[in-house]
């Protein structure tokens, strides 16, 4: 039960992470969480210890814990795996997409597309999407956690990095997107492997040239 509930802890406090809503530097305690969720301290104890193991979080001895800080190093880190891992899962998904796939990755691009001049923040999570879909068709658990987890840093460096939120509105972001489901709509595992790794390169070029 405890385990349990400090699971259902650490999924809401690293959303609250992720989303810039307790921002890098903010510190945290034990009793206020626990006051504020209505729990005991122990849940809360195990959902910090969590976060930290993440690098989400930071142990500050007799004080709490503090938020920490990413830094533009801390998301070249993250796309360095992505580049890694993310080619091989678009040229596998190429080899054995279904119409049902390919159904739901043109939503979320449809989503992308209406989104990205109004609301960056809600064409992001589109765009996330789209990736997260193709993890998970990729059939293997161990590179889905891997990626997912890269997904939900780069979210957040979306939302503490403001120099990173203009990309999303840019239009070849999404042209990048639209070859990538191209590339795998042909059964085309090369082209969607390219396509991939083009579009991993554009986002690092995109960051540092605001940086």
């Amino acid at each position: 039960m405890a385990s349990s509930l400090s699971e259902k802890l650490a999924d809401t406090l690293r959303e609250r992470i992720n989303r810039g809503e307790l921002a890098p530097g903010t510190v945290v305690i034990e009793p206020a969480l626990a006051q504020e969720f209505e729990v005991s301290k122990t849940p809360v104890r195990e959902s910090l210890r969590q976060l930290t193991s993440e690098g989400l979080l930071q142990v500050l001895p007799k004080k709490g814990y503090l938020v920490r800080a990413i830094s533009l190093n801390d998301v070249y880190e993250v796309l360095e795996l992505r580049r890694l891992l993310e080619p091989h899962v678009a040229g596998q998904v190429a080899t054995r997409h279904s119409a049902e796939l390919v159904a739901t990755l043109s939503e979320h691009l449809k989503d992308q597309e209406e989104l990205a001049v109004s609301d960056p923040i809600a064409s992001m999570h589109a765009a996330r999407r789209f990736h997260s879909e193709l993890c998970a068709a990729s059939r293997n658990s161990r590179i889905t956690a891997s990626l997912e987890n890269c997904l939900a840093q780069t979210a957040r460096a979306h939302y503490v990095l403001p120099s990173m939120q203009p990309y999303m509105s840019q239009s070849e972001e999404l042209a990048e997107h639209q070859r990538i489901l191209a590339a795998i709509q042909d059964s085309d595992a090369a082209a969607a492997q390219q396509a991939m790794s083009e579009h991993l390169d554009s986002i690092r070029r995109a960051m540092l040239e605001e940086s």
